[in-house]
């Protein structure tokens, strides 16, 4: 893309790291010594990546702050992430000598199992000369870096999001950072194991009461949001479709409906077109490699008709074009 000066900024921001994910499908784990044959096959960007690319396909520019070495496989990962129209890579550090993380991922309709291999680097920061971001997205699962309160304070909405606890304890050290985002983006058993609830909706609103904005994605069952400023409640479905690979979805959501926030609909609609968003990224291997486009929203409700009004998609930048 031809990428706009730094001192411009960018509508959405993304940190985080980037894997390169190896995704065999339709495959389960192999017994010790045996060998099984996948139905399916790809590489694709992972991790950040996969929400930076979904948000560019939305339509917003974007800027992927995020490391990469200079292994074949970081080669190839920037290479793919380079092509990609309104995505900024300038903020993509190669860092020589690096092996790029990796993530071997075995899927079905219905399960994952990864294997991952990661060395870990130092924390990312925002060059100082990084004019205005609409918002950015980070993870709360631990201290949140100095530079997005000062985006704060200029104005950024910041977006936290939070990945499964392996160790069980579900801190909650991460409630408290709540106080430093403007929403917060969890699937149903993480919000639910963090505020000690048995229901989607009752953590939601257990959330609200520390951030201004809760969002809690049930997969297939749907999506609740709680506004807490308004005082209100919104649950929304999830169109039904063929899973094929469900890795990345919570990633595309989440940032299909940063995207969405730019075009100043009501919240409803964003949260429909995020969850629709979402969906259609399960209907192919890899969360980046299957994040939809406006054409294929587009052509998906043309097909389906789901439930519900759906004349907000017209107005997507794109789909004058389509």
């Amino acid at each position: 893309m031809t990428a706009r000066p730094l001192h411009e900024g960018a509508e959405l921001l993304f940190t985080g790291d980037i894997f390169c994910d190896v995704v065999f499908a339709g495959v389960d784990v192999p017994d010790v010594g045996a060998e099984v044959y996948a139905d399916a096959f790809t590489i694709t960007p992972g991790g950040a990546a996969n929400r930076a690319v979904a948000a560019a396909r939305a339509g917003a520019h974007t800027l992927l702050l995020s490391q990469l070495g200079d292994d074949p496989l970081g080669t190839h990962i920037r290479s793919t992430l380079e092509g990609e129209p309104n995505l900024d890579t300038r903020l993509l550090q190669r860092v020589p000598g690096h092996q790029s993380p990796v993530t071997v991922s075995l899927t079905t309709a219905d399960d994952r199992s990864f294997i991952t291999y990661q060395e870990r680097l130092g924390r990312l920061e925002v060059p100082d000369d990084l004019g205005a971001v609409a918002a950015v997205h980070v993870g709360v699962a631990d201290d949140l870096p100095e530079w997005v309160a000062g985006l704060r304070r200029a104005g950024t909405t910041v977006v936290g999001g939070v990945g499964w606890d392996h160790t069980g304890e579900w801190s909650a050290e991460v409630l408290d950072r709540l106080g430093e985002v403007d929403v917060f983006v969890p699937n149903d058993a993480e919000a639910m194991r963090y505020t000690r609830t048995d229901d989607a909706v009752a953590a939601a609103k257990a959330l609200a009461e520390r951030v201004p904005l809760a969002v809690v994605t049930r997969g297939p069952r749907g999506v609740v949001a709680v506004d807490s400023a308004a005082g209100r409640v919104v649950e929304v479905p999830t169109p039904q479709v063929a899973v094929v690979d469900p890795t990345g979805a919570g990633d595309v959501f989440v940032a299909t409906f940063m995207a969405a926030g730019l075009r100043g609909w009501d919240l409803p609609d964003r949260l429909r077109f995020a969850a629709l968003s979402a969906s259609l990224s399960v209907t192919g291997l890899g969360g980046a490699a299957s994040a939809p486009r406006p054409a294929d929203l587009l052509a998906f409700v043309e097909r389906h008709r789901p439930e519900g009004d759906w004349s907000f998609l017209d107005r997507l930048p794109e789909t004058a074009a389509l």
